[in-house]
């Protein structure tokens, strides 16, 4: 009996001690809990939004839309949003800018990315924000200078030779001479004052100083091209401590009501056969051009016209080229040869890469805005008055081909164009858009190539072009331009053409001289001191060693 409740005891007092060691265990438990939970960080002070900065905050119609820049509020860059389809936009080849993401950081007053900034999220030195042609962010590698060597010259004056041996360019005794990767060359020099651009054989314009008015200097250009002579008249005018820049004027304008008819809608759609099938240089281009089914409108039968004749004058060009080079093999002269350029010959231009819907809906927007500039000029001309001029009487102004709302070009003679260091050729005919507006110091801006023919610059490369070269393109655009609105109303009415309204035209307030006789005189004797000078060159700086 005492041993049962000695042992009772003994039980009694081992659960008392296990129910307090359990208890200190639980204890310890949450103390460790406790210790091991992170203190919550602490809250940040609240700061008010800063106002909205009166230059980057627009309303939703503060503004028109302008189709021609990068959006910046959606998430992908480069996305247009004006009611102008496809203007700035390289096509689907091209799709420049969208590497990186638009923010309002990088966004100026006019809602252009600051040049030479990148945009927000930029990786690598890639420029961000530029969208399909828009103006903003662009590396300046396009610029970095061609490979090759810079010779000196004895009889003074410098060469530049390529690493295949090929001459680039010679500078000496007041003649500069530029040769294309395709043999093409372009010579100018000034004489008496007169400047002589010769492009070809019985090919290139005299321009002279021509009048003055309203403030501004006007030139003559005689131009001649296969023995034929015509002459145009140029506005001059300086930018950025640059002179001069030439701005095509025309010799007259239609009534607004025709210029109308051009740039609005037809009825119904038109089917136009232009006669082309048996043409050399639409059997070669077959693979990179192709006319429209049919023509909602004027607008686009005249962006056939403009890209035919382009073409056709490339092919031209190349078969000169192809015919100079033949010489220069001939006399024994430098080995400019031809770099796979797109030289004429029997069969179809196969491996050319086409003309897409996308670039030509771009060169059309770009023709209807020319349509719009000049119906606003017609209609001073047209009542007696004079065209508005496009800033006063200064002469300081904004080359057209640096306008933020022209971004499309179509080039319209050879030209040799350097990209981070590489050279490659554009020929006429091909597309570029213009994806900077600020020239750097030597006075180039970046271009992205939209569409290309085989053997030019790839589509999508980003190149650095001259301002210069960039407004020739431009006014070529005009005088083609003019040059269709007159075969329009010559053919109106037949052919499945609607009819149009008056075409009658006014004299601008500048019309153009009768051509300079002595031009083409001009031209062949540059022609000839050019063969002369390269024979000089070939000798002295091969002489050099390679």
């Amino acid at each position: 009996m005492n041993f049962a409740s000695k042992s009772e005891k003994i039980l009694q007092s081992s659960a008392v001690l296990l129910l307090m060691l359990a208890g200190a265990v639980a204890g310890a438990a949450g103390d460790q809990k406790k210790t091991s939970t992170p203190a919550p960080k602490p809250s940040a002070p609240h700061v008010s939004a800063p106002a909205p900065h009166p230059s980057t905050s627009h309303g939703a119609t503060s503004h028109p839309a302008n189709g021609t820049h990068s959006s910046t509020t959606g998430a992908r860059p480069g996305t247009t949003t004006g009611a102008r389809p496809g203007v700035g936009r390289p096509g689907t080849a091209g799709k420049t800018g969208t590497t990186g993401k638009p923010g309002a950081a990088t966004v100026s007053k006019n809602g252009r990315a600051p040049v030479g900034k990148t945009g927000v999220g930029a990786a690598s030195g890639k420029p961000g924000a530029m969208g399909k042609g828009g103006a903003g962010n662009v590396t300046r590698a396009a610029n970095r200078p061609a490979p090759g060597r810079q010779v000196t010259l004895k009889g003074g004056g410098t060469a530049n030779i390529r690493p295949n041996g090929q001459i680039r360019s010679i500078n000496r005794n007041g003649m500069h001479i530029d040769r294309g990767l395709n043999g093409s060359r372009r010579v100018e020099s000034t004489h008496n004052g007169a400047r002589i651009v010769t492009t070809g054989k019985h090919s290139g314009y005299v321009q002279r100083a021509y009048v003055t008015r309203n403030g501004h200097a006007y030139v003559s250009r005689t131009v001649v091209v296969n023995h034929v002579a015509y002459a145009h008249v140029y506005r001059s005018y300086s930018y950025r401590g640059h002179c001069c820049y030439y701005g095509y004027h025309p010799a007259y304008y239609y009534g607004p009501a025709y210029y109308g008819w051009a740039y609005n809608p037809w009825p119904a759609p038109v089917y136009y056969g232009w006669g082309w099938g048996g043409a050399p240089w639409y059997g070669y281009y077959g693979g990179y051009f192709a006319p429209y089914p049919t023509y909602p409108s004027a607008a686009f039968w005249l962006t056939d016209y403009l890209i035919a004749a382009n073409l056709q004058a490339a092919y031209q060009a190349q078969a000169s080229a192809n015919a100079a080079v033949a010489d220069n093999a001939a006399n024994n002269a430098a080995p400019q040869g031809n770099s796979g350029g797109d030289a004429p010959a029997s069969g179809s231009g196969s491996g050319q890469v086409a003309l897409t819907p996308e670039v030509k809906a771009a060169i059309a927007e770009e023709l209807k805005a020319q349509l719009a500039a000049e119906q606003a000029e017609a209609k001073p001309a047209a009542s007696g008055g004079q065209p508005a001029a496009s800033n006063g009487a200064s002469t300081e102004e904004v080359p057209p081909a640096l306008d933020p709302a022209r971004r499309t070009f179509v080039v319209a003679s050879d030209l040799a164009v350097t990209g981070d260091g590489q050279e490659c050729q554009l020929t006429a005919g091909d597309v570029i858009t213009r994806i900077s507006d600020t020239p750097d110091d030597d006075n180039k801006v970046t271009v992205s190539v939209s569409s290309s023919k085989k053997a030019d610059c790839t589509p999508g490369k980003q190149v650095a072009v001259s301002v210069d070269d960039l407004q020739e393109m431009h006014n070529h655009f005009q005088e083609q331009l003019d040059n269709g609105m007159k075969e329009l109303a010559n053919k109106q009415g037949s052919g499945g053409l609607p009819k149009a309204p008056d075409t009658a035209t006014v004299a601008s307030d500048v019309p153009p001289p009768p051509p300079d006789t002595s031009a083409e005189k001009s031209l062949d004797d540059q022609q000839a001191n050019a063969d002369q000078v390269e024979a000089q060159v070939v000798k002295e700086a091969f002489s050099q060693g390679s």
